[in-house]
Protein backbone atom coordinates (compact mmCIF):
# COMPACT_ATOMS: atom_id res chain seq x y z
CA UNK A 1 0.00 0.00 0.00
CA UNK A 2 2.67 2.36 0.60
CA UNK A 3 4.36 1.90 -2.58
CA UNK A 4 1.03 2.21 -4.29
CA UNK A 5 0.30 5.33 -2.58
CA UNK A 6 3.95 6.59 -3.10
CA UNK A 7 4.01 5.96 -7.18
CA UNK A 8 0.86 8.20 -7.24
CA UNK A 9 2.09 10.63 -4.95
CA UNK A 10 5.16 11.21 -7.20
CA UNK A 11 3.01 11.79 -10.51
CA UNK A 12 1.45 14.63 -8.70
CA UNK A 13 4.28 15.70 -6.86
CA UNK A 14 7.26 14.24 -7.86
CA UNK A 15 8.42 13.53 -4.31
CA UNK A 16 7.09 10.81 -1.73
CA UNK A 17 8.09 9.56 1.48
CA UNK A 18 8.37 6.10 2.69
CA UNK A 19 9.74 5.31 6.31
CA UNK A 20 10.83 8.75 6.28
CA UNK A 21 13.17 8.19 3.44
CA UNK A 22 12.78 10.89 0.61
CA UNK A 23 13.49 9.85 -2.91
CA UNK A 24 14.43 12.20 -5.65
CA UNK A 25 12.35 11.24 -8.82
CA UNK A 26 13.01 12.27 -12.52
CA UNK A 27 10.40 12.08 -14.52
CA UNK A 28 9.50 12.61 -18.12
CA UNK A 29 6.51 15.41 -17.65
CA UNK A 30 4.82 14.12 -21.32
CA UNK A 31 4.71 10.53 -20.21
CA UNK A 32 1.61 8.39 -20.35
CA UNK A 33 0.74 7.40 -17.48
CA UNK A 34 -2.63 5.73 -17.79
CA UNK A 35 -0.46 2.98 -20.24
CA UNK A 36 1.82 1.97 -17.45
CA UNK A 37 0.82 -0.61 -15.24
CA UNK A 38 0.97 -0.25 -11.65
CA UNK A 39 -1.61 -2.57 -10.01
CA UNK A 40 -0.49 -6.22 -8.80
CA UNK A 41 -3.31 -7.87 -9.91
CA UNK A 42 -3.05 -6.49 -13.39
CA UNK A 43 -1.15 -8.26 -16.71
CA UNK A 44 2.56 -9.10 -16.30
CA UNK A 45 3.63 -6.73 -18.68
CA UNK A 46 2.80 -3.46 -20.48
CA UNK A 47 4.79 -4.26 -23.29
CA UNK A 48 5.20 -7.88 -25.04
CA UNK A 49 7.45 -7.91 -27.80
CA UNK A 50 7.56 -10.68 -30.28
CA UNK A 51 10.25 -10.86 -31.70
CA UNK A 52 14.26 -9.42 -31.35
CA UNK A 53 14.73 -8.08 -34.77
CA UNK A 54 15.77 -4.37 -35.39
CA UNK A 55 12.22 -2.78 -35.21
CA UNK A 56 10.77 -4.86 -32.05
CA UNK A 57 14.09 -4.07 -30.08
CA UNK A 58 14.05 -0.35 -30.77
CA UNK A 59 10.45 -0.33 -29.45
CA UNK A 60 11.11 -2.50 -26.71
CA UNK A 61 14.01 -0.27 -25.64
CA UNK A 62 12.16 2.97 -26.22
CA UNK A 63 9.10 1.92 -24.26
CA UNK A 64 11.45 0.96 -21.32
CA UNK A 65 12.69 4.05 -21.31
CA UNK A 66 10.01 5.52 -20.96
CA UNK A 67 8.98 3.81 -18.22
CA UNK A 68 6.86 0.67 -19.57
CA UNK A 69 7.74 -3.11 -18.05
CA UNK A 70 8.78 -4.93 -21.43
CA UNK A 71 9.34 -7.93 -22.06
CA UNK A 72 11.11 -9.70 -25.64
CA UNK A 73 10.02 -12.75 -26.60
CA UNK A 74 12.83 -14.18 -29.58
CA UNK A 75 13.99 -17.37 -31.12
CA UNK A 76 15.34 -18.74 -34.19
CA UNK A 77 14.27 -21.97 -35.85
CA UNK A 78 17.36 -23.28 -37.14
CA UNK A 79 17.27 -23.64 -41.27
CA UNK A 80 16.92 -27.21 -42.94
CA UNK A 81 20.83 -27.03 -42.97
CA UNK A 82 20.51 -26.49 -39.18
CA UNK A 83 22.18 -23.05 -39.02
CA UNK A 84 20.68 -20.65 -36.73
CA UNK A 85 21.69 -17.18 -34.31
CA UNK A 86 21.60 -14.94 -31.74
CA UNK A 87 19.67 -12.37 -30.51
CA UNK A 88 19.39 -9.58 -33.41
CA UNK A 89 16.93 -10.40 -36.06
CA UNK A 90 17.84 -11.08 -39.59
CA UNK A 91 19.93 -7.55 -40.32
CA UNK A 92 22.30 -8.12 -37.49
CA UNK A 93 22.77 -11.75 -38.18
CA UNK A 94 22.54 -12.84 -42.05
CA UNK A 95 21.24 -9.53 -43.77
CA UNK A 96 22.71 -6.25 -43.89
CA UNK A 97 25.61 -6.49 -41.37
CA UNK A 98 27.02 -9.48 -43.19
CA UNK A 99 26.14 -8.52 -46.42
CA UNK A 100 27.83 -5.17 -46.20
CA UNK A 101 30.91 -6.85 -44.68
CA UNK A 102 31.43 -9.52 -47.42
CA UNK A 103 30.21 -6.65 -50.09
CA UNK A 104 33.07 -4.58 -48.51
CA UNK A 105 35.66 -7.23 -48.75
CA UNK A 106 35.13 -7.63 -52.50
CA UNK A 107 35.13 -4.08 -53.08
CA UNK A 108 38.49 -4.33 -51.23
CA UNK A 109 39.60 -6.65 -53.95
CA UNK A 110 38.85 -4.03 -56.45
CA UNK A 111 41.00 -1.41 -54.69
CA UNK A 112 44.22 -3.89 -54.76
CA UNK A 113 43.75 -4.36 -58.37
CA UNK A 114 43.45 -0.90 -58.75
CA UNK A 115 45.99 0.78 -56.83
CA UNK A 116 48.56 -0.81 -59.39
CA UNK A 117 47.58 1.35 -61.32
CA UNK A 118 48.23 4.58 -58.96
CA UNK A 119 52.05 3.33 -58.13
CA UNK A 120 51.55 0.75 -55.12
CA UNK A 121 53.47 -2.46 -56.36
CA UNK A 122 53.64 -6.21 -55.17
CA UNK A 123 56.01 -8.63 -55.49
CA UNK A 124 53.83 -11.41 -56.73
CA UNK A 125 50.03 -9.76 -57.30
CA UNK A 126 49.21 -13.22 -59.56
CA UNK A 127 49.29 -14.65 -55.80
CA UNK A 128 46.95 -12.44 -53.96
CA UNK A 129 44.23 -14.50 -53.35
CA UNK A 130 41.37 -14.45 -51.07
CA UNK A 131 40.91 -16.58 -48.05
CA UNK A 132 36.95 -17.58 -47.37
CA UNK A 133 37.30 -19.01 -43.89
CA UNK A 134 39.14 -15.51 -42.74
CA UNK A 135 36.76 -13.28 -43.62
CA UNK A 136 33.69 -16.02 -42.64
CA UNK A 137 35.14 -15.85 -38.85
CA UNK A 138 35.83 -12.34 -38.79
CA UNK A 139 31.97 -11.67 -40.10
CA UNK A 140 30.76 -13.99 -37.63
CA UNK A 141 33.11 -12.70 -34.59
CA UNK A 142 32.00 -9.00 -35.12
CA UNK A 143 27.75 -10.66 -35.30
CA UNK A 144 28.61 -12.58 -31.98
CA UNK A 145 29.91 -9.01 -30.59
CA UNK A 146 26.67 -7.21 -31.24
CA UNK A 147 24.24 -10.36 -30.25
CA UNK A 148 25.84 -9.64 -26.83
CA UNK A 149 25.94 -6.17 -26.78
CA UNK A 150 22.41 -6.28 -27.39
CA UNK A 151 21.79 -8.52 -24.45
CA UNK A 152 23.28 -6.23 -22.54
CA UNK A 153 21.22 -3.02 -23.91
CA UNK A 154 18.06 -4.84 -22.96
CA UNK A 155 19.53 -5.82 -19.49
CA UNK A 156 20.22 -2.44 -19.18
CA UNK A 157 17.30 -1.15 -19.61
CA UNK A 158 15.40 -3.51 -17.41
CA UNK A 159 13.50 -5.29 -20.46
CA UNK A 160 13.34 -8.95 -20.17
CA UNK A 161 14.88 -11.08 -22.32
CA UNK A 162 12.77 -14.45 -22.85
CA UNK A 163 14.40 -16.71 -25.07
CA UNK A 164 11.42 -18.65 -26.25
CA UNK A 165 8.76 -18.79 -29.07
CA UNK A 166 5.92 -17.08 -28.38
CA UNK A 167 2.94 -18.35 -29.61
CA UNK A 168 -0.40 -16.63 -29.38
CA UNK A 169 -2.92 -18.32 -26.71
CA UNK A 170 -5.83 -15.46 -26.63
CA UNK A 171 -5.82 -11.99 -27.36
CA UNK A 172 -4.08 -11.06 -24.32
CA UNK A 173 -2.00 -14.05 -23.69
CA UNK A 174 1.19 -15.43 -25.37
CA UNK A 175 2.57 -18.78 -24.36
CA UNK A 176 6.26 -19.75 -24.67
CA UNK A 177 8.61 -22.90 -24.08
CA UNK A 178 11.75 -21.76 -22.68
CA UNK A 179 14.66 -24.12 -20.77
CA UNK A 180 12.84 -23.44 -17.99
CA UNK A 181 9.55 -24.75 -18.97
CA UNK A 182 6.36 -23.88 -20.20
CA UNK A 183 5.55 -20.07 -19.70
CA UNK A 184 2.17 -18.03 -19.64
CA UNK A 185 2.21 -14.87 -20.27
CA UNK A 186 0.07 -11.57 -20.03
CA UNK A 187 0.28 -7.85 -21.39
CA UNK A 188 -1.72 -4.42 -22.01
CA UNK A 189 -0.59 -4.42 -25.96
CA UNK A 190 1.49 -7.02 -27.96
CA UNK A 191 3.72 -6.07 -30.80
CA UNK A 192 4.46 -8.58 -33.77
CA UNK A 193 7.86 -8.12 -34.71
CA UNK A 194 8.97 -11.24 -36.09
CA UNK A 195 9.84 -10.51 -39.39
CA UNK A 196 10.28 -13.24 -42.10
CA UNK A 197 12.54 -16.04 -43.74
CA UNK A 198 13.62 -16.93 -47.27
CA UNK A 199 11.43 -18.83 -49.24
CA UNK A 200 11.93 -22.12 -50.51
CA UNK A 201 10.84 -23.55 -53.98
CA UNK A 202 8.30 -26.47 -54.25
CA UNK A 203 10.95 -28.61 -56.57
CA UNK A 204 12.86 -32.14 -55.38
CA UNK A 205 16.19 -31.44 -53.40
CA UNK A 206 15.72 -27.79 -53.29
CA UNK A 207 15.33 -27.98 -48.86
CA UNK A 208 18.17 -31.08 -48.75
CA UNK A 209 20.61 -29.49 -50.77
CA UNK A 210 19.99 -25.63 -51.35
CA UNK A 211 20.62 -22.69 -49.03
CA UNK A 212 19.68 -19.28 -48.52
CA UNK A 213 21.18 -16.18 -47.19
CA UNK A 214 20.29 -17.78 -43.76
CA UNK A 215 23.14 -20.11 -44.42
CA UNK A 216 25.47 -17.93 -46.48
CA UNK A 217 27.39 -15.80 -44.67
CA UNK A 218 28.53 -18.65 -42.09
CA UNK A 219 29.50 -21.73 -44.49
CA UNK A 220 32.15 -23.76 -43.42
CA UNK A 221 33.80 -23.84 -46.96
CA UNK A 222 33.86 -21.66 -49.45
CA UNK A 223 30.96 -21.63 -51.42
CA UNK A 224 32.43 -22.17 -54.83
CA UNK A 225 30.70 -21.92 -57.95
CA UNK A 226 27.36 -21.03 -57.12
CA UNK A 227 24.12 -20.34 -59.03
CA UNK A 228 22.11 -17.68 -57.35
CA UNK A 229 17.92 -18.74 -57.88
CA UNK A 230 16.36 -15.21 -57.94
CA UNK A 231 16.88 -11.82 -58.85
CA UNK A 232 16.14 -9.03 -56.61
CA UNK A 233 18.32 -7.10 -54.27
CA UNK A 234 18.96 -9.97 -52.87
CA UNK A 235 19.97 -12.29 -55.10
CA UNK A 236 22.48 -9.61 -57.02
CA UNK A 237 24.13 -9.02 -54.28
CA UNK A 238 24.86 -12.34 -53.07
CA UNK A 239 26.14 -13.32 -56.45
CA UNK A 240 28.48 -9.41 -56.36
CA UNK A 241 30.07 -9.94 -53.25
CA UNK A 242 30.82 -14.00 -54.62
CA UNK A 243 31.72 -12.61 -57.46
CA UNK A 244 33.86 -10.03 -56.24
CA UNK A 245 35.54 -12.82 -53.81
CA UNK A 246 36.69 -14.74 -56.63
CA UNK A 247 33.83 -17.34 -57.36
CA UNK A 248 31.69 -18.38 -60.41
CA UNK A 249 28.20 -16.57 -59.72
CA UNK A 250 25.50 -17.25 -62.24
CA UNK A 251 21.74 -15.65 -61.47
CA UNK A 252 18.50 -17.67 -62.38
CA UNK A 253 15.78 -14.77 -63.23
CA UNK A 254 12.60 -16.10 -63.60
CA UNK A 255 10.76 -12.76 -65.00
CA UNK A 256 12.02 -9.85 -64.73
CA UNK A 257 15.89 -8.06 -62.29
CA UNK A 258 15.52 -6.42 -59.32
CA UNK A 259 11.24 -6.62 -59.39
CA UNK A 260 9.64 -3.49 -57.74
CA UNK A 261 12.72 -1.12 -58.40
CA UNK A 262 13.32 1.04 -61.82
CA UNK A 263 13.74 -1.09 -64.43
CA UNK A 264 15.94 1.00 -66.20
CA UNK A 265 18.36 1.18 -63.65
CA UNK A 266 17.73 -2.89 -62.97
CA UNK A 267 18.72 -3.11 -66.23
CA UNK A 268 22.21 -1.18 -66.01
CA UNK A 269 22.80 -2.87 -62.64
CA UNK A 270 22.67 -6.63 -64.42
CA UNK A 271 24.80 -5.03 -67.25
CA UNK A 272 27.27 -3.69 -65.05
CA UNK A 273 27.51 -7.42 -63.32
CA UNK A 274 27.63 -9.19 -66.18
CA UNK A 275 30.32 -6.76 -67.43
CA UNK A 276 32.26 -7.96 -64.06
CA UNK A 277 32.16 -11.65 -64.73
CA UNK A 278 28.41 -12.59 -63.38
CA UNK A 279 26.54 -14.76 -65.37
CA UNK A 280 22.57 -14.59 -66.10
CA UNK A 281 20.06 -17.20 -67.13
CA UNK A 282 16.99 -15.01 -68.08
CA UNK A 283 13.03 -16.58 -68.11
CA UNK A 284 14.61 -19.84 -66.63
CA UNK A 285 12.75 -21.79 -64.18
CA UNK A 286 14.59 -24.41 -61.57
CA UNK A 287 13.49 -27.91 -62.08
CA UNK A 288 15.31 -29.95 -59.32
CA UNK A 289 18.37 -29.95 -57.76
CA UNK A 290 20.13 -33.37 -57.21
CA UNK A 291 23.52 -34.72 -55.45
CA UNK A 292 26.36 -36.51 -57.56
CA UNK A 293 28.93 -38.65 -56.64
CA UNK A 294 31.71 -36.29 -56.47
CA UNK A 295 29.45 -33.97 -54.08
CA UNK A 296 28.31 -31.48 -56.94
CA UNK A 297 24.98 -30.42 -57.15
CA UNK A 298 23.39 -31.17 -60.46
CA UNK A 299 21.14 -28.54 -61.42
CA UNK A 300 18.11 -29.01 -64.21
CA UNK A 301 15.89 -25.97 -65.34
CA UNK A 302 13.68 -24.96 -68.01
CA UNK A 303 13.98 -22.02 -70.40
CA UNK A 304 10.61 -20.12 -71.19
CA UNK A 305 10.31 -22.06 -74.42
CA UNK A 306 10.37 -25.48 -72.49
CA UNK A 307 13.74 -26.17 -73.07
CA UNK A 308 15.89 -28.02 -70.25
CA UNK A 309 18.88 -27.36 -69.48
CA UNK A 310 21.68 -28.56 -66.57
CA UNK A 311 25.05 -27.68 -65.01
CA UNK A 312 26.92 -28.52 -61.48
CA UNK A 313 27.38 -26.23 -58.74
CA UNK A 314 29.31 -26.24 -55.48
CA UNK A 315 26.05 -24.05 -54.10
CA UNK A 316 22.64 -23.35 -54.72
CA UNK A 317 21.68 -20.45 -53.12
CA UNK A 318 17.81 -19.44 -53.22
CA UNK A 319 16.84 -15.60 -53.23
CA UNK A 320 13.03 -15.94 -54.40
CA UNK A 321 11.48 -14.44 -51.58
CA UNK A 322 10.61 -13.98 -48.12
CA UNK A 323 7.49 -14.72 -46.15
CA UNK A 324 6.44 -13.60 -42.82
CA UNK A 325 5.90 -15.38 -39.95
CA UNK A 326 2.83 -15.23 -38.47
CA UNK A 327 1.70 -18.58 -38.82
CA UNK A 328 4.20 -19.67 -37.02
CA UNK A 329 3.13 -17.61 -33.78
CA UNK A 330 -0.97 -18.65 -34.17
CA UNK A 331 -2.15 -14.98 -34.61
CA UNK A 332 -5.50 -16.62 -35.29
CA UNK A 333 -6.18 -17.00 -32.00
CA UNK A 334 -5.88 -13.55 -30.64
CA UNK A 335 -7.93 -13.25 -33.90
CA UNK A 336 -5.70 -11.04 -35.69
CA UNK A 337 -6.65 -10.83 -39.28
CA UNK A 338 -4.03 -11.25 -42.26
CA UNK A 339 -3.87 -9.92 -45.75
CA UNK A 340 -4.58 -11.45 -48.73
CA UNK A 341 -1.56 -13.27 -49.27
CA UNK A 342 -2.40 -15.51 -46.25
CA UNK A 343 0.82 -13.99 -44.04
CA UNK A 344 1.48 -10.12 -43.49
CA UNK A 345 -0.51 -8.30 -41.31
CA UNK A 346 -2.66 -5.00 -43.27
CA UNK A 347 -2.08 -2.51 -40.29
CA UNK A 348 -3.28 1.38 -39.88
CA UNK A 349 -0.28 3.09 -38.26
CA UNK A 350 1.28 -0.24 -37.27
CA UNK A 351 -2.43 -1.37 -35.24
CA UNK A 352 -3.67 -4.46 -36.56
CA UNK A 353 -7.72 -5.34 -36.13
CA UNK A 354 -7.53 -6.30 -32.62
CA UNK A 355 -6.57 -2.69 -30.92
CA UNK A 356 -4.28 -3.66 -28.43
CA UNK A 357 -2.12 -5.74 -31.20
CA UNK A 358 0.31 -3.94 -32.96
CA UNK A 359 3.13 -5.16 -35.85
CA UNK A 360 6.15 -3.67 -37.34
CA UNK A 361 8.85 -4.81 -39.87
CA UNK A 362 8.63 -7.10 -42.89
CA UNK A 363 5.32 -8.75 -41.16
CA UNK A 364 3.16 -5.42 -42.42
CA UNK A 365 1.41 -5.86 -45.90
CA UNK A 366 3.14 -3.46 -48.62
CA UNK A 367 5.26 -1.53 -46.59
CA UNK A 368 8.71 -1.63 -47.08
CA UNK A 369 11.03 -3.72 -46.03
CA UNK A 370 14.20 -2.59 -44.60
CA UNK A 371 15.64 -2.29 -40.97
CA UNK A 372 15.86 1.58 -40.33
CA UNK A 373 11.90 1.59 -41.39
CA UNK A 374 10.94 -1.02 -38.67
CA UNK A 375 13.40 0.64 -36.63
CA UNK A 376 11.54 4.31 -36.77
CA UNK A 377 8.47 2.94 -36.61
CA UNK A 378 9.16 0.96 -33.68
CA UNK A 379 10.09 3.65 -31.71
CA UNK A 380 7.33 6.07 -33.29
CA UNK A 381 4.54 3.41 -31.90
CA UNK A 382 6.50 2.80 -28.30
CA UNK A 383 6.09 7.35 -27.88
CA UNK A 384 2.44 6.74 -29.10
CA UNK A 385 1.77 4.21 -26.63
CA UNK A 386 3.80 5.42 -23.63
CA UNK A 387 5.33 8.85 -23.85
CA UNK A 388 1.52 10.89 -25.08
CA UNK A 389 3.34 11.67 -29.06
CA UNK A 390 1.13 11.45 -31.79
CA UNK A 391 3.41 11.36 -34.47
CA UNK A 392 2.99 8.56 -37.04
CA UNK A 393 5.44 6.49 -39.43
CA UNK A 394 5.99 8.15 -42.65
CA UNK A 395 6.10 5.64 -45.31
CA UNK A 396 6.67 7.37 -48.52
CA UNK A 397 9.81 8.54 -50.16
CA UNK A 398 12.06 5.92 -47.85
CA UNK A 399 15.85 5.63 -49.62
CA UNK A 400 17.03 2.06 -49.99
CA UNK A 401 20.22 1.16 -52.01
CA UNK A 402 21.11 -2.23 -53.34
CA UNK A 403 24.89 -3.26 -52.52
CA UNK A 404 26.12 -4.79 -55.75
CA UNK A 405 29.15 -4.16 -57.39
CA UNK A 406 28.31 -1.28 -58.80
CA UNK A 407 25.68 0.03 -56.02
CA UNK A 408 22.36 1.60 -56.49
CA UNK A 409 20.60 3.93 -54.71
CA UNK A 410 17.10 5.33 -54.69
CA UNK A 411 14.60 7.36 -52.72
CA UNK A 412 11.05 8.43 -54.33
CA UNK A 413 8.84 6.81 -57.09
CA UNK A 414 10.50 4.70 -60.06
CA UNK A 415 10.12 6.50 -63.74
CA UNK A 416 7.07 3.47 -64.24
CA UNK A 417 4.99 4.46 -61.49
CA UNK A 418 5.71 8.31 -62.38
CA UNK A 419 4.41 7.71 -65.89
CA UNK A 420 1.60 6.06 -65.17
CA UNK A 421 0.67 8.25 -61.74
CA UNK A 422 0.88 11.41 -63.50
CA UNK A 423 1.37 10.70 -67.48
CA UNK A 424 4.03 11.41 -69.57
CA UNK A 425 3.41 15.12 -70.01
CA UNK A 426 3.33 15.74 -66.73
CA UNK A 427 6.37 14.35 -65.52
CA UNK A 428 10.16 15.34 -66.81
CA UNK A 429 12.56 13.18 -66.39
CA UNK A 430 16.23 14.37 -66.25
CA UNK A 431 19.36 11.71 -66.64
CA UNK A 432 23.07 11.78 -66.93
CA UNK A 433 26.37 9.73 -67.44
CA UNK A 434 28.81 10.21 -65.35
CA UNK A 435 32.77 9.39 -64.91
CA UNK A 436 34.26 8.87 -61.17
CA UNK A 437 37.28 11.18 -60.76
CA UNK A 438 38.73 7.60 -59.15
CA UNK A 439 37.90 5.43 -62.38
CA UNK A 440 40.14 7.51 -64.31
CA UNK A 441 43.62 6.24 -63.68
CA UNK A 442 43.38 2.94 -63.57
CA UNK A 443 40.61 3.16 -66.66
CA UNK A 444 37.85 1.32 -64.76
CA UNK A 445 34.67 1.30 -67.36
CA UNK A 446 31.76 4.15 -66.79
CA UNK A 447 29.34 2.80 -69.14
CA UNK A 448 26.73 2.02 -66.44
CA UNK A 449 27.98 4.97 -63.97
CA UNK A 450 24.45 6.54 -64.49
CA UNK A 451 21.92 9.12 -62.65
CA UNK A 452 18.41 9.99 -62.78
CA UNK A 453 16.01 12.32 -61.37
CA UNK A 454 12.17 12.40 -62.28
CA UNK A 455 10.05 15.93 -61.12
CA UNK A 456 6.89 17.22 -62.37
CA UNK A 457 6.39 19.53 -64.73
CA UNK A 458 5.56 23.35 -64.26
CA UNK A 459 6.25 25.67 -61.40
CA UNK A 460 9.67 24.71 -59.77
CA UNK A 461 9.07 20.96 -60.90
CA UNK A 462 8.74 19.11 -57.87
CA UNK A 463 11.40 16.15 -57.34
CA UNK A 464 9.59 12.67 -57.54
CA UNK A 465 12.57 10.37 -57.26
CA UNK A 466 16.14 9.93 -57.43
CA UNK A 467 18.12 7.17 -58.61
CA UNK A 468 21.66 6.75 -58.74
CA UNK A 469 24.13 4.30 -59.86
CA UNK A 470 27.78 4.29 -59.09
CA UNK A 471 30.42 3.85 -56.24
CA UNK A 472 29.31 4.42 -52.66
CA UNK A 473 25.06 4.86 -53.49
CA UNK A 474 24.14 4.70 -50.25
CA UNK A 475 26.39 7.63 -48.74
CA UNK A 476 24.87 9.62 -51.59
CA UNK A 477 21.47 9.06 -51.79
CA UNK A 478 21.02 9.14 -47.89
CA UNK A 479 21.60 13.06 -47.93
CA UNK A 480 19.34 13.67 -51.11
CA UNK A 481 16.17 11.25 -49.18
CA UNK A 482 16.52 14.29 -46.28
CA UNK A 483 15.95 16.89 -48.95
CA UNK A 484 13.54 15.15 -50.58
CA UNK A 485 11.36 14.83 -46.98
CA UNK A 486 11.66 18.76 -46.88
CA UNK A 487 9.88 18.95 -50.80
CA UNK A 488 13.34 19.48 -53.09
CA UNK A 489 12.87 20.64 -56.57
CA UNK A 490 14.42 21.03 -59.37
CA UNK A 491 14.75 24.62 -58.95
CA UNK A 492 16.45 24.10 -55.56
CA UNK A 493 18.50 21.29 -56.90
CA UNK A 494 19.84 22.88 -59.54
CA UNK A 495 20.54 25.92 -57.60
CA UNK A 496 22.94 23.97 -55.37
CA UNK A 497 26.63 24.35 -55.73
CA UNK A 498 28.30 20.87 -55.56
CA UNK A 499 31.64 19.64 -53.87
CA UNK A 500 34.25 18.95 -56.18
CA UNK A 501 35.24 16.67 -57.08
CA UNK A 502 32.74 14.15 -55.57
CA UNK A 503 30.43 11.75 -57.39
CA UNK A 504 27.48 13.33 -55.13
CA UNK A 505 27.71 16.63 -56.84
CA UNK A 506 26.22 15.10 -60.37
CA UNK A 507 23.08 15.43 -59.04
CA UNK A 508 23.41 19.34 -58.89
CA UNK A 509 24.45 19.59 -62.49
CA UNK A 510 22.44 17.58 -64.02
CA UNK A 511 20.21 19.57 -66.62
CA UNK A 512 19.78 17.19 -69.83
CA UNK A 513 16.06 16.28 -69.92
CA UNK A 514 14.98 12.55 -71.71
CA UNK A 515 12.49 15.03 -73.55
CA UNK A 516 15.27 17.21 -75.24
CA UNK A 517 16.73 14.06 -76.76
CA UNK A 518 20.45 15.85 -76.10
CA UNK A 519 23.66 13.28 -75.35
CA UNK A 520 23.48 13.03 -71.50
CA UNK A 521 27.19 12.07 -71.31
CA UNK A 522 29.23 14.30 -70.00
CA UNK A 523 31.52 16.40 -71.93
CA UNK A 524 34.00 17.32 -69.34
CA UNK A 525 34.67 16.65 -65.37
CA UNK A 526 35.26 20.39 -64.61
CA UNK A 527 33.15 22.60 -66.44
Amino acid sequence: MALRFCFRNVISRGVCKVKNTKFLVLQNVNRNYSNISTASDGPDYDLVVIGGGSGGLAAAKEAASLGAKVAVLDYVTPTPKGTRWGLGGTCVNVGCIPKKLMHQAALLGDAIEDSQSYGWQFSNPENIKHDWGILRQAVQNHVKSVNWVTRVELRDKKVDYINGLGLFKDAHTVQTTTKQGERTITSKYFLIAVGGRPRYPNIPGATEYGITSDDVFSLEDSPGKTLVIGAGYIGLECAGFLRGLGYDATVMVRSVVLRGFDQQMAGLISAAMEERGVKFLRKCVPKSIEKAIDGKLLVKWTSENGQEFGDTFDTVLFAIGRRALTREMQVEKAGVQVAGDGEKIDAVNEQTNVPHIYAVGDVLYKKPELTPVAIHAGRLLARRLFGNSTVQMDYENVATTVFSPLEYGCVGISEEVALQRYGEDNVEIYHAYYKPTEFFIPQRSIAHCYIKVIAKRGGDQKVLGMHFIGPQAGEVIQGFAAAMKCNLTMNALMSTVGIHPTIAEEFTRINVTKRSGKDPNPASCCS
